[in-house]
């Protein structure tokens, strides 16, 4: 049972934290939690298929082809990922009367992030051992985050705009760039050096998750 503490405790964090930012109108609890479940299992069985799909159509066998790396980090985990992701939110969250200001596409977004944070590393503990999950709560989990909260502030502001479905489809991508960024100079990790741009990344990403934060809760319909 330590094991589902420790991949689960990090992920769960970032939820606490992103509920506590809600301070004007707080979501619901069971909500909250049906779309961390649904980000845990809908999430991962969208990306299972997706990705079997993909590598039946196009398989990837060269881990030193610099290009097959991009396409993989790009599109066969961050664009499938974050799709399965951004279809929890679309099609569930969004859509619920609950979504009411801007600030719920980042509290939604990232809660499905981190069910499916939460149930990657699980997975890969069983699969690599407690180290990894010990290297994922400062590393992939926390990449996760950001990749919600970016989606999040475009999906936040779609639910309220007439320009819905170029917002929500603009939270898709910024969250597809920034995690095939991370991704990509971890896969190509054989060119020294490349360790830098995954971390520069995830950096850059988090003082663009603070801004966001920062801005939808000015924001808030709810503000007196």
């Amino acid at each position: 049972m330590d094991f589902l503490l420790l991949a689960i405790a990090p992920a769960m964090i970032f939820v606490i934290f992103i509920y506590l930012k809600d301070k004007i109108e707080k979501e619901p609890i069971s909500f909250l939690i049906k779309n961390f479940f649904l980000g845990a299992f809908g999430s991962i069985i969208i990306t299972l298929i997706l990705g079997v799909l993909f590598n039946s159509i196009y398989p990837l066998n060269d881990e030193k082809s610099v290009f097959q790396q991009f396409i993989k980090a790009f599109v066969v985990v961050a664009l499938v990922e974050e799709f399965s992701k951004y279809v929890i939110v679309k099609y569930y969250a969004q859509k619920n009367k609950e979504f009411n200001e801007p600030f719920d596409g980042i509290v939604y977004a990232l809660t499905v992030s981190m069910g499916f944070a939460a149930l990657e590393n699980v997975l890969y503990i069983l699969q690599y051992g407690v180290s990894t999950g010990i290297t994922r709560a400062f590393t992939a989990v926390p990449a996760h985050a950001t990749f919600g909260i970016l989606m999040g502030y475009f999906m936040g502001k779609a639910k309220f705009s007439k320009n819905r479905i170029q917002l929500n489809l603009l939270g898709l991508l910024g969250a597809t760039i920034f995690h095939g960024f991370y991704n990509f100079f971890l896969f190509i990790n054989f060119v020294p050096g490349t360790l830098i741009g995954a971390i520069l990344s995830l950096i850059i990403g988090t003082v663009l998750s603070r801004k966001a934060i920062k801005k939808h809760q000015k924001d808030s319909n709810f503000k007196i």
